[in-house]
């Protein structure tokens, strides 16, 4: 009889007994569910079943409710290769409560995402290093500097290559000198005869296997003995062969066919020094690829000039609190986020925005944590420290992308998946032909055969191609000011056929000023800038922000209500004031009269009009100019240069819009459309092929949602940059070029490394397996068959690192 489980999910959006009752239906109609409980006041499902619970999960999610999730990082030692990575996640994904689960080779560490109480860190790390490889929970608070734990990786390696370099050499002078100094060996036999010197090759390989060498045997034979086979099984299987044959053939050579007792020491010795060579080097450029977060890292100083009551204290900026007063003298690194209450001067934000140009910056301004004071000396009150600091959700954005595992890499997944079994019986028919068909010596051609296609099929690179690329290309980005939030995005971003812009903030400065103010007989200028004023001190739109410098001295609202995509309405001195959008006066039906013509006047120069009624009547309306920013034109000329489309898509006016598109080249323009109008304009764009949208306003968030790939200018608001996949630091357009010129060059890095990893073995292992020796008599050593695989990986490597001289697109108009 099937054990019967009780689980507990923590659920999101239950507001009511119906919500309630859904669940407890979909739940109970599984067949493995025996009994369903839901808690409205906790929030939870208690469910009694069979099986595991991925089902239950399925289940919830189908009657459109949620549950809650939780991402655990652990730290993973011993994955060389494809296969290794395929295993642990295979692990992962059987483990109660895991969604989904990602192994990165480069980084050396797998992302799990679980159901929020069904999984826990340590148990996903024990199971994990049951299955052969020691894994470790990695926290916040103790997580390794990028490129540490491959650095340190790299020396051991390097220890180990030196001491199995040190004790080859003997062996191979011993068995292959005779080739360069003739009769040499002939001579060290006639001091301590033929079998002498085998045994001396037989105790110095013993050692290297024993020393160097055993992490093969000790990660490898537990694996193969499994059923799960790895690179080190391979490794082991192929030396540990060379070895016991060799040894056989030294101390009982009887035992083999006549004519067939020759030794293989060197090809076993090589092959491990070989490979530790070749995984030292990985190591180390492995390490490399880490580069731009630990530049990141770098830009935070470690200690603060705290202002006191008794004076200046140096004080280590973990140690810092919200509210300390922070002093910053000229040419210093800003230590963590604040707002300036005193000085004023430009600041050098390039190393986070990527942009050029230093900001002015005054009291009430905000500052950035890592960014470069200029020529004044600045107090600034501390507002956000630690891991809430924009630099510290930096670093974490480009850590989560790069430990994503891209679409890309499904393919490399399937295959590798089966590659290794493949190769073992490959190697096991290699053996076996030779056997069959082969000439005298068969038995030892036979053994040079498999134990080369052993060696020259391992996955390593494999596994290489796709994470070590994605580490380069986001981190280039980020030094860049781009970020992506989201792995995946790396490649959705590189396939779109089109990119569409919001207006206002996006491609204009967002900084309107009132041009102009038409008003309806009868009112006067004052009073009606004065009331518009009044609400829109209470309104964040850009747009806001111009009204009120043209009427500072405005009166008090009352019950200001924001409407979305319309305008904003309360009172004022009593009177009912209405601000906003044509539709707006269109919906409580207020009549424009010659307003209307004049707004039309107005939006024709690309200004924007706004509408302004009081008690029911029309008043007045205002233009207010938004000026493109300086990079704009360039940045759509770009695109077009690139084989993309544009679009503007808007909620401001037709001929304001279509005037802005005139004047950047934008061909398509959807206008005068609320946030879920902007959502449909994407559909239709569509239909030439995946829409990626760039935006940064409230309103914007569902269009970022809803688009292919979401970028977030930086500069924006919140809400905006959460729904983003991709944000741009800085409000500059030609971020949008540069992410797809990043995405773009990634992936076509990747395809190059995955189509190198493939067609090298598909193209060795026949070579290996002796193919050409009935032509030319070529047989591939062991000792090659090492070397050519550490170079596959040495090569996939390398050609990730050239994403680190990646630049920006210059800006042409």
């Amino acid at each position: 009889m099937t054990a019967i489980t009780t689980t507990r999910l923590k659920l999101e959006g239950l507001h009511c007994a119906g919500c309630v009752r859904r669940v407890e239906r979909a739940l109970t109609e599984l067949p493995e569910v025996e009994a369903a409980r839901v808690n409205l006041a906790t929030g939870t499902a208690e469910v009694e079943h069979s099986g595991p619970p991925a089902p239950l999960i399925g289940a919830v999610e189908g009657a459109g409710f949620g549950v809650a999730r939780t991402d655990i990082s652990l730290n993973v030692e011993g994955a060389t290769c494809a296969s290794c990575t395929g295993r642990i996640e295979r692990t992962l994904l059987a483990q109660p409560g895991v969604l989904s689960a990602a192994m990165n080779l480069a980084t050396g560490q797998a992302r799990v995402t679980a159901a929020e109480g069904l999984a826990d860190a340590r148990a996903l790390a024990r199971a994990v290093t049951e299955a052969g490889y020691p894994a470790t929970p990695l926290t916040a608070e103790a997580r390794p500097e990028p490129g540490a734990a491959q650095a340190a990786e790299a020396r051991k390696l390097a220890r180990r290559a030196w001491i199995a370099g040190l004790l080859a050499l003997p062996v191979v002078l011993l068995e292959m000198g005779g080739h360069v100094i003739p009769g040499a060996r002939e001579a060290l036999a006639g001091i301590v005869s033929e079998t002498g010197l085998r045994v001396v090759s037989f105790l110095l390989t013993t050692a290297i296997l024993a020393g160097p060498g055993r992490s093969f045997f000790l990660k490898g034979v537990p694996l193969l003995l499994k059923g799960a086979p790895d690179m080190n099984a391979l490794v082991a299987l192929g030396t540990g062969a060379a070895w016991g044959y060799s040894t056989l053939a030294t101390f009982a050579p009887s035992l083999l066919p006549a004519g067939t007792a020759h030794v293989y020491f060197e090809a076993a010795a090589v092959i491990v020094t070989l490979i530790l060579i070749g995984r030292t080097l990985e190591a180390r450029a492995r390490g490399r690829t880490g580069e731009a977060i630990r530049h990141l890292m770098g830009l935070q100083p470690h200690s603060a000039r705290v202002v006191t009551e008794t004076g200046l204290e140096d004080r280590p900026v973990e140690l810092l609190a919200p509210g300390d007063l922070i002093e910053v003298r000229p040419g210093e690194r800003i230590p963590t986020d604040g707002e300036i209450v005193e000085g004023q001067g430009p600041v050098d934000e390039s190393m986070l925005t990527g942009e050029p140009m230093p900001a002015d910056k005054a009291p009430g301004d905000a500052v950035t944590g890592g960014t470069v004071n200029g020529a004044a000396a600045l107090r600034f009150r501390a507002t956000r420290v630690g891991r809430e600091t924009a630099l510290a959700q930096i670093v974490a954005m480009v850590e989560t992308a790069q430990g994503a595992k891209l679409p890309v890499q499904a393919l490399a997944d399937r295959i590798t998946g089966i590659f290794v079994p493949a190769v073992l019986a490959a190697a096991a028919l290699t053996v076996a032909v030779w056997l069959i068909v082969g000439p005298d010596p068969a038995l030892g051609l036979a053994l040079v055969a498999g134990v080369s296609v052993l060696i020259v099929a391992c996955p390593c690179a494999m596994g290489l191609a796709t994470p070590t690329s994605v580490m380069v290309g986001t981190g280039r980005a980020a030094e860049m000011g781009v970020l992506f939030r989201k792995g995946d995005a790396l490649q959705s971003l590189s396939g779109v056929a089109t990119v569409a812009f919001d207006k206002t903030g996006t491609l204009t400065e967002g900084r309107p000023e009132l041009t102009e103010a038409r008003l309806a007989e009868g009112f006067d200028r004052g009073e009606v800038l004065a009331a518009a004023a009044a609400l829109e001190a209470r309104s964040e739109h850009p747009l806001a922000r111009a009204i009120l410098a043209a009427a500072p001295d405005h009166p008090e609202a009352e019950g200001v209500e924001a409407l979305p995509g319309f305008g904003v309405r309360g009172r004022v001195g009593g009177r009912d004031v209405l601000v906003g959008a044509e539709r707006l006066m269109a919906r409580e039906g207020i009549a424009l009269g010659p307003l209307e013509a004049e707004a039309a006047t107005l939006a024709a120069t690309g200004a924007t009009p706004v509408f302004v009624a009081l008690d029911g009547r029309a008043a007045g309306v205002l233009a207010l100019a938004d000026p493109i920013k300086p990079s704009a034109r360039a940045a759509i000329a770009g695109l077009h240069r690139m084989g993309v489309a544009t679009a503007l898509i808007t909620g401001d006016t037709e001929p304001t819009a279509r005037a802005v598109a005139a004047e950047l080249g934008i061909g398509h323009v959807v206008a005068g459309v609320l946030p879920g109008g902007k959502v449909e304009a994407l559909q239709g764009l569509r239909a030439e092929g995946p829409v990626a949208f760039v935006g940064d306003g409230l309103n914007d968030a569902p269009a970022l949602a809803a688009a292919d790939v979401g970028l977030a200018i930086g500069t924006g608001t919140d809400v905006a940059i959460e729904a983003g996949d991709v944000v741009l630091m800085s409000g500059d357009p030609q971020g949008v070029v540069n992410a797809l010129h990043v995405s773009r060059r990634t992936l076509a890095n990747i395809r190059q490394n995955l189509f190198w990893a493939f067609a090298y073995n598909v193209a060795l292992i026949p070579v290996a397996a002796g193919v050409l020796y009935p032509l030319n008599g070529l047989m591939l050593s062991p000792m090659l068959a090492a070397g050519a695989m550490a170079c596959s990986s040495l090569f996939v490597l390398s050609n990730a690192l050239r994403l680190r001289g990646l630049g920006p697109l210059e800006a042409r108009s």
